[in-house]
């Protein structure tokens, strides 16, 4: 943890009890590595107290570091020699997977999948051409199929590892997060625009579904939440619109502003759950 007396460093104690590898609780280590991160100077106090207090320690680390640096740079030399352009690809999908791993991948397809599928029974009338868009009854849990993937243990084959690193709970859940709107809301869009439908109809409900699936997921899981919100959706309002063959009041316009204020609220509460996406045992 922080110590505001010390100008929102860590602690000198809590950096040696740190370094030193004694008794410090799974959260504040957590918060101690994220910290070091992005502080130089108390990375410089871990650095100094490992030097003085556990020399032998320093010695191992300089010297795997010392071997380190030569493979890398004698193996990055060969390689860039060899295939260049194979180089900058794979780096460029090592970025692209901090965004969206792999795993993440299908999930993001499917929600493409479903929207092309809404679109074609718009414009062949697959149920009927008196009944409402099922395009846009189905725009607000459209990405829920990805955000199902953001962050849960069953989906994601790395998550293992990916889970203890500093940057991981909420921050990459989020990023996740945008990279499937990314590609899910424009798809929304120009469907919508091919069906005649307006666009904003969907997209309001659409982000404010997403971010109470984020919330939820802090006390449930984000595939749990995706599932029990995406089928209450369907079954107490998908399903009856397509029965009564009119369109539901929460596409009306005036219901966009209430869309909205649930969208807020429940991003506020997604911040005040932060910490639950950095708990090993929370997305089982």
């Amino acid at each position: 943890m922080t110590d505001r007396t010390n100008g929102g460093h860590v602690s000198e104690v809590l950096i040696e009890r740190y370094a030193l590898g004694q008794q410090v609780s799974p959260e504040a280590e957590w918060a101690v590595e994220a910290h070091l991160e992005g502080c130089a100077l108390c990375r410089a106090k871990l650095a100094e107290v490992v030097r003085s207090d556990a020399p032998a320690v320093s010695a191992v680390v300089d010297s795997v570091w010392s071997r380190v640096d030569s493979l890398v740079d004698s193996s990055v030399d060969a390689e860039v020699a060899r295939r260049p352009k194979a180089l900058g690809h794979n780096r460029f999908a090592a970025w692209l997977s901090t965004w969206a791993p792999p795993a993440m991948v299908p999930w993001v397809g499917m929600s493409v999948l479903v929207t092309a599928i809404a679109l074609l029974c718009d414009l062949t009338g697959a149920f009927g051409f008196d009944r409402p868009s099922m395009l846009l009854l189905l725009s607000p849990v459209l990405p829920l199929f990805g955000v199902a993937a953001a962050w849960t243990r069953g989906l994601d084959p790395a998550w293992e590892l990916v889970a203890p690193t500093p940057r991981s709970g909420l921050y990459l859940v989020l990023r996740r997060t945008l990279s499937v709107l990314v590609v899910v809301l424009p798809a929304l869009v120009v469907a919508g625009l091919i069906a005649g439908t307006s666009p904003a109809l969907g997209l309001v409900p659409c982000l404010a579904f997403t971010a109470g699936t984020l919330a939820l997921g802090g006390f449930v899981g984000v595939t749990r939440a995706s599932i029990a919100l995406g089928g209450l959706w369907c079954l107490f309002v998908v399903g009856p619109a397509l029965v009564r063959t009119r369109l539901p009041a929460a596409f009306e316009p005036w219901a966009m502003p209430i869309w909205g204020a649930v969208a807020v609220l429940a991003a506020a509460a997604l911040v005040m759950r932060a910490s639950a996406f950095t708990k090993l045992t929370s997305q089982r």
